[in-house]
Formats: structure tokens, C-alpha cells, sequence
């Protein structure tokens, strides 16, 4: 029997309209008024109605990992098939903890919207950006990032496919790091709409916060095993779950490592499970010869299971 993966997305991913492939789909329906009920927030309204709430961060963060459980529990409901491996980007780590059985959803909502708030407080408003690189491989770009830091915090921080890596540090060297980096051959440079340096040394205060927050957390062993992006590894134990999520918030996300490990696992079939195809955009980029489907609607879903 073949194996499959799932992938989770994480923030970027949120769009006004991200789950209307599903339609009045109960269980869909069910998980948003679940959220909405735990957090005291209408994020089905906000994931129909136009608005910008929800890009601010503490918004973005619950609402992504709604719309990632969402469609879990919609993927279970048509299927009842369980993935072999399961791994998330940056915040869609927590949805696949959720799916995994390690961590209650109902827990997972309040943690990430603290998250989302000790991320946002660790960095004063206009001092932190991210950018994107394209065309230049991760240890040129690394490379760049050391000529562009002088005293300030400037790394490599989300490795998503070969050629496209994303800086996040202090604002002025990110800016001066694009400059470089142009000017060593890279194909485009792109500022991210994003307040927050993610995965940077400068969320080390933040990490120190959700750890103590974690303290209080449940978390369990998965029953799926999930592949952190600090370190592209799979852990049982509760603590190092929690060391694991503590480390991510300044450590890269590790993806391309990531998909390369579930392909090396003999899995022949992958899903990203959530809004958009960002990664499964990633995943073909990474391992071509690896399908990945974007189950954005009941489509996609009863598709999916019939092809396994």
C-alpha cells in the first residue's frame, strides 16, 4: 500500500473566501464555530466576509489553524485514511500536532494566539522585516546575510525550495542584505508584508514566553509522527515536543529537508491540508517526482481518496 504525507500550511496562506471550496460542509462549519467559541472571535465571518482583520498576526494565527483542522477533519469524515507522516510550516506545525492527536484543539487555539501576541510584542512595530531571495542557493544566501548583519541580527530563515529562501532580521540589514544579494546574481528580491522577523534571533524573548506558557499546555504522544521544522525530526516524548515548538520561533524552517526526508520514507503521495497550495507549489519544486495535491474543497477531498 502506498504511503502518504500531509503538509500543513502556515501564515501567508489566509485568504477572505479560503474555504469556500467547501461549501456548507458540517464538519468544516462545526470546527470554525468550535474556534469561534474558545477564543470569543467569528472566524468563519472573517474567512467570508471581506475585511482586514484577518492578516493582523493574532488573528492570522487561529484562523489557519482552523482552516488546517478544518479540512482534517473533513479528510476524515470522507476518509478515515491516515497519513504515514505528517509536518507543518512554522504555524502549521501546530495543526499537525492537532491532527496528530499530540495536542487538543482546543488548547491549540489559545496557545497560538499567544503566539501570535509574544511574536508581535518581541520586536518594536518597523524595527524587524523579512524578505525573499530567489535565484540564489541557501549557502549564497547565507552568505549574504553575514556581509549584510554588521552588528545587527540578519539570517537565513525559511528554506522553502532551492532558490527561494526568506531573511527575517533587523529591518535596515534585511534591507541591506537584498542590495547584496542583487548584486551576487539573485534573480528578484521581495519584502514581505509581515511586522513580525520570524524564525530569527530576534524571537528569542518570544520563545522564552511560549516556553513558559507551554508549561501548562497537554501535549501528548502523536499517533502520526510529525517532523518539526527546527530540526526535521519526529518526537514522542512531551517535553521535547514543547523544546521543539519553543526552538522553532527562531530557528528556520528547515522545508526543503523536510519534504526530501518524507520522500525518503518511500511516501508516493502528499496533501497539503489547509487553504491555499503554497506548499504543494513547494513540494514540486523540491521533489518533483512527489504529487501533492491542495485539498481546498470536497472535491479535492473525495479525489484524493479515491486515487489511494
Amino acid at each position: 500500500m502506498s504511503k502518504l504525507s500531509f503538509f500543513f500550511p502556515g501564515q501567508g496562506s489566509q485568504s477572505v473566501g479560503m474555504m469556500s471550496g467547501f461549501g456548507d460542509n458540517q464538519v468544516v462549519r462545526d470546527t470554525f464555530v468550535e474556534a469561534s467559541d474558545v477564543l470569543g472571535v467569528d472566524f468563519w465571518e472573517m474567512a467570508t466576509v471581506a475585511n482586514e482583520a484577518i492578516n493582523e498576526t493574532s488573528n492570522t494565527q487561529p484562523i489557519m489553524l482552523t482552516a488546517g483542522v478544518a479540512t482534517w477533519r473533513a479528510w476524515q469524515a470522507v476518509s478515515g485514511k491516515t497519513p504515514d507522516v505528517v509536518a507543518g510550516h512554522s504555524l502549521g506545525e501546530y495543526s499537525a500536532l492537532v491532527a496528530a492527536g499530540a495536542l487538543a484543539f482546543k488548547d491549540a487555539l489559545p496557545l497560538v494566539r499567544y503566539r501570535a501576541e509574544v511574536m508581535q510584542n518581541a520586536v518594536p512595530a518597523g524595527v524587524g522585516a523579512m524578505a525573499a531571495i530567489l535565484g540564489l542557493d541557501d549557502d549564497a544566501v547565507r552568505a549574504v546575510c553575514a556581509e549584510a548583519a554588521l552588528d545587527e541580527v540578519l539570517e537565513a530563515v525559511n528554506l522553502n525550495s532551492p532558490g527561494q529562501v526568506v531573511i527575517a532580521g533587523n529591518r535596515e540589514a534585511v534591507e541591506r542584505g537584498m542590495e547584496i544579494a542583487k548584486a551576487k546574481g539573485a534573480k528578484r528580491t521581495l519584502a514581505l508584508p509581515v511586522s513580525v522577523p520570524s524564525h530569527c534571533a530576534l524571537m528569542k524573548p518570544a520563545a522564552a514566553r511560549l516556553a513558559d506558557y507551554l508549561q501548562n499546555v497537554v501535549v501528548v504522544q502523536p499517533q502520526i509522527p510529525v517532523l518539526h521544522n527546527a530540526d526535521v525530526m519526529a518526537y514522542s516524548e512531551s517535553d521535547k515536543i514543547k523544546d521543539a515548538l519553543v526552538r522553532q520561533l527562531y530557528s528556520p524552517v528547515r522545508w526543503v529537508e523536510t519534504v526530501q526526508a518524507v520522500a525518503a520514507q518511500g511516501v508516493s503521495q502528499s496533501a497539503e491540508c489547509g487553504p491555499g497550495k503554497v506548499l504543494a507549489g513547494l513540494t514540486k519544486r523540491i521533489k518533483a517526482e512527489l504529487p501533492c495535491v491542495a485539498l481546498t474543497s470536497d472535491a479535492a477531498l473525495t479525489e484524493l481518496n479515491q486515487t489511494l
